[in-house]
């Protein structure tokens, strides 16, 4: 956690990631012939609900734990901006965790809990494509499955080696499941939807279903990872927009908006939150210290 904090408050790293989501879209962008912003902006509203409205509900419902809607949209949101700022977005996984057992919860339930809401992502990712009709939704499904019997293998080593890092809550009923996959599904859709939006941006069109398809096959190369905008997944999907007929510098430019116009909602949503938060947290310590002295 010392080592998230750091980057959390490092100015560095803040512009560092800032940086590398722009500085593509500015090299490639003037190189077009034609750039619309209302393509995007029409894109990015679905995708802001998707991510932070239907994601935070996704990890309620795969949360056994009285906390309610606010708590978790404000801690998906502080997660995502510092998942911005970690290669493979595993900040924002530390993050969630790091709530969670603020919050009352064991370790068990907090890695449970996060645990859970990113198989069933990559499971209602896969499904999502696979319904679509979208290529490679296979594999897509093979690597979900390959994550959920890691999973399982790791649990019975987890209980006899540590049984204390165990969860000691039951593990979430099939209704909660199917709605962490519906919800997980119109997620995608939205990802979908803003992806379609920064192609048109850049002059050009695909249809939905050619788009889930690169989308699709992008996923794969998510496994290594990278800073956001210029990670393997990124290229992957350059690549496959490439395949689909979209010139090199609009598909470039398109990945890197949608990276970049990521930072927005971060930023706004995630960076009052965490202020918020760290405000809160003072508050809450401050009359602990005054007792702590008059005591002594």
């Amino acid at each position: 956690m010392q080592l998230l904090r750091t980057l959390v408050h490092s100015r560095i790293v803040l512009v560092l990631g800032v940086l590398v989501s722009i500085l593509v879209p500015a090299l490639t962008l003037p190189s077009l012939p034609s750039v619309s912003p209302w393509p995007v902006a029409l894109g990015l509203l679905p995708w802001i609900v998707g991510k932070y409205v239907l994601c935070p509900l996704r990890w309620r419902a795969l949360t056994d734990a009285h906390l309610g809607r606010r708590w978790h949209l404000r801690a998906y949101a502080e997660s995502e901006l510092l998942g911005l700022l970690t290669p493979g977005h595993v900040g924002a996984d530390v993050w969630r965790m790091h709530r969670l057992t603020r919050a009352g919860l064991g370790r068990g339930d907090a890695l449970m809990s996060v645990g859970a809401d990113r198989f069933v992502g990559a499971v209602g990712l896969a499904l999502f494509v696979a319904f679509a009709g979208a290529a490679l939704p296979v594999h897509l499904l093979v690597v979900a499955l390959a994550i959920g019997a890691l999973a399982i293998v790791a649990f019975f080593v987890v209980r006899r080696v540590r049984p204390d890092l165990l969860p000691s809550r039951p593990l979430p009923p099939p209704r909660q499941l199917a709605q962490a996959l519906v919800l997980s599904a119109a997620y995608q859709l939205s990802i979908a939807a803003l992806l379609l939006g920064t192609i048109q941006a850049t002059g050009h069109t695909l249809s939905p279903l050619a788009v889930l398809g690169a989308f699709g096959a992008s996923q794969i190369a998510g496994a290594v990872p990278g800073p956001n905008g210029a990670s393997p997944r990124d290229g992957a999907l350059v690549v496959a927009l490439v395949a689909l007929g979209v010139p090199w510098a609009a598909a470039a430019a398109a990945v890197a908006v949608k990276a970049a116009v990521a930072w927005l909602p971060a930023l706004v949503l995630g960076g009052v939150s965490l202020v918020l938060t760290r405000r809160a947290l003072r508050r809450t310590a401050a009359p602990s210290g005054a007792l702590a002295v008059a005591a002594a």
